[in-house]
């Protein structure tokens, strides 16, 4: 545990001397909030409660399909990381620490997606909610910190920053983040729970609201996070193969 945390604080210090790093990944989230939700959806509890649960999620999934799929790849590229691999500690410490850096930043990027619910709109929940809401982001970080993990293992710096686009968008669309609860259009809908976005999403607006969620969706949730583990496995065993065999 303490050589994680020493591999987190590194990690950490590593992407706050960039600090575009930071602001990268809650720009979006914040920018849709603004745009979006507290002109349309501002006045309305209920739905303000929604639309901002889902840009939490969305900015969960921006933080860490980037965080992790460029962040990794671009590691690779640096003498640092073959030498760390070389350490006899293992892959453990450095993989729970880039965990534990990339889970705090991502809680720091849902700072503005949380001022603008809470002052700019009626979203409004309760005290244990707004806990539970704290634990379930670390839920649904884990499918999305695998896919940055498998995209990352798996690709030069510049295919990931691309795979990683390409992959964004689709996903936040096609899980109906950028709809309001069951009222997307009906392809998305049809789509929508066998997509790991909207088993995320709907987690979060059960915790924040009254939704209730589709058992499809938290199996095929499930699924992804296997499905997404072994494809990350094997993306760093290849990697690990290629370089020091």
């Amino acid at each position: 545990m303490r050589l994680a945390l020493v591999h987190a604080r590194y990690q950490l210090l590593e992407t706050v001397r960039i600090p575009i790093a930071v602001v990268g990944s809650a720009f979006f989230p914040a920018v849709a909030m603004l745009f979006f939700v507290v002109p349309f959806a501002g006045n309305d509890p209920v739905g303000a409660t929604y639309a901002t649960a889902a840009m939490v999620t969305f900015a969960v999934m921006s933080a860490n399909i980037f965080q992790y799929g460029v962040g990794v790849a671009e590691d690779r590229d640096q003498p640092w990381n073959p030498y760390t691999r070389t350490l006899p500690a293992g892959p453990a410490p450095r993989f729970a620490g880039r965990v534990l850096a990339g889970l705090a930043l991502t809680y720091l990027s849902l700072i503005p997606v949380v001022v603008i619910g809470a002052t700019l709109t009626e979203a409004r929940v309760s005290a244990p909610a707004f806990l539970l809401a704290l634990a379930t982001v670390a839920v649904i970080s884990v499918p999305f910190t695998l896919l940055g993990l498998a995209i990352g293992y798996s690709m030069p710096s510049k295919a990931a920053i691309v795979v990683a686009q390409v992959v964004f968008f689709p996903l936040a669309f096609g899980g109906g983040l950028l709809s309001a609860p069951d009222q997307a259009p009906g392809f998305v809908e049809v789509v929508a729970p066998f997509l790991p976005t909207r088993g995320a999403v709907e987690l979060m607006w059960a915790t924040t609201g009254d939704y209730p969620v589709n058992p499809l969706s938290m199996v095929m949730l499930g699924v992804w996070v296997v499905l997404l583990a072994v494809v990350a496995g094997w993306a760093y065993r290849r990697d690990e193969g290629r370089r020091f065999s």
